[in-house]
């Protein structure tokens, strides 16, 4: 396994061998910057083992780019440079590296910004992956993450088997409406069980909270953290057991 991976566990005082879920948090194409370990660090205060990879392990090193014109072209480029299956090898091993860990009970999910929105996605793929929640996930609906820009992650929302939560922007700019129209509907086409939240005045990387060009917004991102939460503590921390088979009867009454 490789060693870029910054791991942010929650403890316990007094209970050493307290067991936790796990959360791959995948980071926007300026690896684990500061809002992002803090976004990080927010998760795992909230009772969650989270492990963030690095992207770009294959091009530099483990640690973050700036928030400059520089690293900006960088992130961009190693994004199509690098190969689709080392962006899930990445996710894979993760999981694993979670899986692994003794203090681990054993379910595990996924989360990242932009970039890592995607990558998020991609990692539900995964069958061991039991939620996803997938901020501002650019290049889904174009096809052109990774060398080739020939993804096929909307091919593969089929394979999905865990629940989706996707949250942007109505005035993301890398996400446009059509794009956000086109994942919506292929989700719903797929059969995939998914909430999809577009917060009307919002832009680009709003949970961002530093260098932002004026996106942040806390107020939004305490609301879609709260979505997080409650969509990792119905899946991850507590054990629903086997499915009944039933299809769900909605009453259009009112």
């Amino acid at each position: 396994m490789y060693t870029g991976i910054y791991v942010f566990h929650p403890t316990i005082p007094g209970y050493p061998k307290a067991r936790f879920p796990g959360v791959v948090v995948f980071s926007e194409i300026y690896q684990v910057t500061g809002p992002v370990a803090r976004f990080a660090r927010q998760i795992a205060g909230q009772g969650y083992i989270c492990a963030a990879p690095s992207s770009y392990h294959e091009f530099t090193g483990p640690e973050p780019l700036q928030y400059n014109a520089e690293d900006t072209d960088s992130g961009n480029k190693w994004k199509i440079t690098k190969k689709l299956a080392a962006y899930d090898e990445d996710a894979s091993l993760s999981v694993d590296y979670l899986l692994s860990l003794p203090t681990c009970n054993g379910r595990v999910g996924a989360t990242g910004m932009c970039l890592g929105g995607h990558l998020a996605y991609r990692c539900a793929l995964d069958k061991r992956v039991k939620a996803s929640v997938c901020y501002f996930a650019t290049d889904i609906h174009s096809h052109t993450l990774a060398e080739g820009k020939k993804d096929d992650s909307l091919e593969r929302a089929g394979d999905i088997e865990g629940e989706l939560l996707m949250i942007f922007g109505k005035n993301d700019t890398h996400v446009p409406p059509e794009g956000r129209d086109l994942i919506r509907k292929t989700l719903h086409e797929k059969g995939v069980l998914f909430g999809f939240y577009e917060v009307a005045w919002a832009q680009h990387a709003f949970i961002r909270d530093e260098l932002s060009k004026g996106r942040y917004d806390p107020a939004i991102s305490k609301v879609c953290f709260e979505m997080l939460l409650e969509l990792f503590g119905r899946t991850l921390k507590i054990e629903l057991g086997e499915h009944d088979g039933k299809k769900l009867e909605v009453e259009d009454v009112c």
